[in-house]
């Protein structure tokens, strides 16, 4: 059975106007929203693994179990493909502390990046202009094929440290050096040569959003191995009818994302983990920030419709725009 988890990173204080839940304010968030787990990501001001002690975890774990919450994954923000030799070494030392975490939480899988440009503050809230910039820079400075074999080759890093915890990488499909689709994706994974590493495979991260392509990625991945994935809370709304609103996604041009077929196919291969609601880019109305009122009427709406899709195979009534 698919799950729902609520992915930490919706909550951080980066993309709305307001402070960031601690990730105990966000496992009591997850109970009371209806999920089924939590997705945490390594960053501060939540959950950066050097700051939390042998206490402090045992504490979240505790806390997850008593409000019957699973804490489904931690997610690295990883970046292997630096031609810089000390962030590359940075990087592979925080995705080490972060296999130590997941350790500690219970949790088997640990997600992360083939390469992950970076994340800014600026007037408060957060932006990716700064960290394509400069990601775009260094990378006139080493081929897209070297940039291809230091990811393989941290990944491979990560596996190692990942199995002596029984602990399965997720690697996923997102861009830059891997491209948008499943392609890229699948790819690298088999060239890593490591059996605990699998996909995190993501729908709004498919450029065709037609039936049959879907049906493609999923089949294609099923032998490797799909272990999360997420959707996006920012395609959805809720009108004050209680109507919900289903967004183009903009990333994939300009398409709404085929959920419908995407669930279906993850069902069909008898996939029971989850996928995780993440809001990750700035909470904008008319180009105005908003507050954490907004992302929880987002992150409603669209448990609300996965819920309806997991459970009966098709959509709730929904307006799209």
């Amino acid at each position: 059975m698919v799950k729902t988890a609520l992915f930490t990173v919706t909550y951080c204080g980066l993309w709305y106007k307001g402070d960031a839940l601690s990730l105990k304010e966000q496992i009591r968030k997850a109970k009371e929203l209806g999920f089924d787990g939590i997705t945490i990501e390594t960053k501060r001001p939540v959950a950066l693994p050097c700051d939390l002690d042998g206490s402090a975890r045992k504490e979240v774990a505790e806390l997850a179990c008593s409000h019957d919450i699973r804490i489904a994954a931690v997610e690295t923000m990883s970046n292997f493909v630096s031609p810089i030799i000390e962030e590359r070494e940075n990087n592979l030392c925080m995705v080490k502390e972060s296999i130590g975490l997941a350790a500690d939480l219970d949790t088997n899988i640990v997600k992360v990046f083939a390469a992950w440009p970076g994340t800014s503050r600026y007037d408060e809230l957060g932006t990716y202009d700064f960290g394509y910039r400069l990601f775009d820079f260094k990378s006139m400075f080493a081929t897209r094929d070297k940039m291809w074999r230091w990811a393989v080759q941290g990944i491979r890093e990560a596996a190692k440290w990942a199995d002596d915890y029984g602990i399965v990488i997720a690697l996923q499909n997102h861009p830059p050096v891997i491209r948008l689709g499943y392609e890229d994706a699948l790819q690298m994974v088999k060239e890593t040569g490591m059996n605990n590493v699998k996909l995190c495979l993501d729908a709004p991260l498919l450029t065709n959003q037609s039936d049959e392509y879907i049906r493609e990625a999923v089949e294609s991945c099923r032998e490797i191995g799909i272990v999360l994935s997420h959707y996006s809370s920012s395609s959805f709304d809720e009108s004050p009818s209680g109507e919900i609103i289903m967004k183009r996604s903009q990333l994939i041009g300009d398409q709404y994302v085929n959920y419908p077929a995407f669930i279906g196919e993850l069902k069909r291969i008898g996939y029971d983990g989850f996928i995780s609601s993440e809001e990750c880019s700035p909470v904008l109305e008319d180009h105005e920030y908003q507050g954490i009122d907004t992302v929880d009427r987002h992150v409603k709406a669209a448990l609300k419709y996965m819920k309806k899709l997991i459970a009966d195979g098709v959509e709730p009534k929904i307006v799209r725009r």
